[in-house]
């Protein structure tokens, strides 16, 4: 006997609350928002931050800095990218 579509509905709501409860929270009102893995606000402030590192760098003309903003900036740019 094939499952109804209620059974899988509900599993489908129970995983997506389990995944990104604020989400499913959204959808539940009825004002929906764009899932969590297309919030990028943590990358954008890790970006700015380490470009503002590669400045104080550049003024101050300390190469340890100038490196470690660089790594950091490249480092945070993998946050716009979520694993599937």
């Amino acid at each position: 006997m094939p499952t109804s579509d209620d059974t899988r509905l509900t599993a489908l709501a129970e995983r997506l609350e389990a995944e990104d409860p604020r989400f499913a929270a959204a959808l539940r009102h009825g004002r929906p928002r764009p899932p969590r893995e297309y919030d990028h606000r943590w990358a954008w402030t890790a970006v700015t931050l380490g470009l503002v590192a590669l400045g104080v760098g550049v003024v101050t003309s300390q190469g340890m800095v100038i490196a470690a903003a660089l790594v950091a900036t490249g480092a945070a740019c993998h946050l716009f990218d979520r694993p599937r």
